[in-house]
């Protein structure tokens, strides 16, 4: 009889069998210098930063960097396929300081971001959009045209939207460090702090 009764009794979860804690689910941030952390000691890079907020929010996660300083939409496009690794479970996908930089035709940059997140979601691979927003000095119709870029990728491909990477930190100069574009490491804090509860709601 005692035996019949273990039959019914429910099956353990795999990791406690284990002995073990759930494996971490893997968060890649694909994008330029502010991702990569330019100016900053890697422990207080946005990537690192953004592990540890997750973790606060009660995700078991791993964020992953693959931020390279200098780059446009076109060249996230270019290595893509290999700067993220099959294991993530989200991208965070952020691209545009740069090509506003160089004044980019919008249509290029979109082009570029959509044929990313086409990439990505080919791959099973959730996304996080996040936008950057132009200054005003580049003129109202470019700063318009760039903005709508974001907005309507993410509609495109239900991918989730972040709209706005250095939202409460562009332009202010004591949270950017001395070039007036790569945020400190205070300024990395209120970016993951809005940015973690979106890619947290990705991860489910």
């Amino acid at each position: 009889m005692a035996l019949a009764g273990l039959a019914l009794l429910p099956a353990a979860p795999a990791f406690a069998q284990g002995g073990g804690a759930a494996k971490p689910r893997i968060v890649t941030v694909l994008g330029d210098s502010i991702t990569a952390g330019l100016g900053l000691p890697r422990n207080l890079a946005l990537p690192a930063m953004l592990e540890v907020e997750l973790k606060r929010l009660g995700k078991t996660v791993k964020v992953r960097g693959a931020g390279v300083s200098g780059d446009t939409s076109a060249a996230g496009l270019a290595r893509v396929d290999f700067s993220v690794q099959s294991d993530t479970a989200v991208c965070v996908v952020a691209f545009g300081g740069n090509d506003l930089l160089q004044g980019l035709d919008p249509r290029k940059t979109s082009a570029n971001l959509d044929r990313i997140i086409g990439r990505l979601q080919a791959r099973r691979i959730k996304v996080v959009l996040a936008g950057m927003a132009p200054p005003p000095a580049l003129g109202r119709s470019y700063a318009r045209d760039f903005s709508a870029i974001f907005p309507a990728l993410a509609k495109k491909h239900g991918a989730a939207l972040y709209p706005n990477l250095l939202a409460g930190v562009g332009g202010i100069p004591r949270l950017n460090q001395r070039d007036g574009i790569h945020p400190t490491a205070e300024g990395v804090r209120i970016i993951v702090r809005g940015l973690a509860p979106v890619v947290a709601r990705a991860l489910g």
